[in-house]
């Protein structure tokens, strides 16, 4: 069975499917066999053919170089850039937690690291109408520990501790931080760095300078923190 961790992020475009996008090629560049899988896409846009095109999976596939089918990568994919809950109720085909989770199982029996990503925050709501699921509820059914990424900029302090002690009181395992769009000497965001260590006692994994494509952690720190 695969190793595999959860990315979440303190809210929309903070970077998570760029920073999965990273991490994902640090692994497949070392020779492991990598994954990707995302339970809802939301804010998709249509082939010629007017298939859904899902965006996250398609730009990890590209960064990453991984050979893994885009159809196995995301079991519900959405036109509407909302949430998904609110998706599937304009377009229909609510999120069912047994089929991400089989969809789940299934990339995990193949591969040998699974990267999973989120949607939106720790409470975006990914069905509701149907049967109440929210983003914790998926990373609770799978047993998963999570990443936090978050943006280097004002505002983080908040935003960070705020989502880490919601997910701590949840019982939601974190084990670091990734900040993205991060200046090096810049003043602030490096106090942002040591405030949020501070508040959350969490690692700060790796910083992704603004711009860049790289990220900064070796390949030993990042298989550890997956789950066996």
């Amino acid at each position: 069975m695969a190793k595999k961790i959860f990315i979440t992020g303190t809210g929309t475009d903070v970077g998570k499917t760029f920073v999965t996008g990273l991490l994902i090629r640090k692994l497949k560049e070392n020779g492991l066999h990598a994954a990707y899988y995302k339970a809802a896409m939301s804010g998709n846009e249509r082939t010629k053919e007017g298939t859904l095109l899902p965006g996250d999976a398609l730009h990890v596939k590209t960064v990453s170089g991984i050979q893994q089918p885009l159809a196995q990568m995301c079991p519900y994919v959405y036109e509407a850039a909302v949430s998904p809950h609110l998706a599937s109720r304009i377009e229909g085909n609510p999120v069912d937690l047994k089929e991400v989770v089989k969809g789940f199982e299934e990339v995990c029996r193949q591969y040998d690291y699974v990267t999973m990503e989120g949607s939106g925050g720790i409470l975006c709501p990914i069905c509701f109408d149907e049967k109440e699921i929210w983003l914790e509820d998926v990373i609770r059914q799978l047993g998963l520990s999570s990443l936090l990424v978050a943006d280097a900029g004002l505002g983080t302090i908040n935003s960070v501790v705020l989502t880490v002690e919601y997910m701590r009181a949840r019982k939601l395992p974190v084990k670091g931080i990734i900040f993205n769009r991060f200046h090096p000497q810049d003043r602030m965001e490096e106090d942002n760095l040591r405030m949020c260590e501070y508040r959350t006692k969490l690692p700060v994994l790796a910083c992704v300078e603004d711009g860049s494509g790289e990220l900064d952690i070796p390949l030993e720190k990042l298989t550890a923190l997956y789950d066996g």
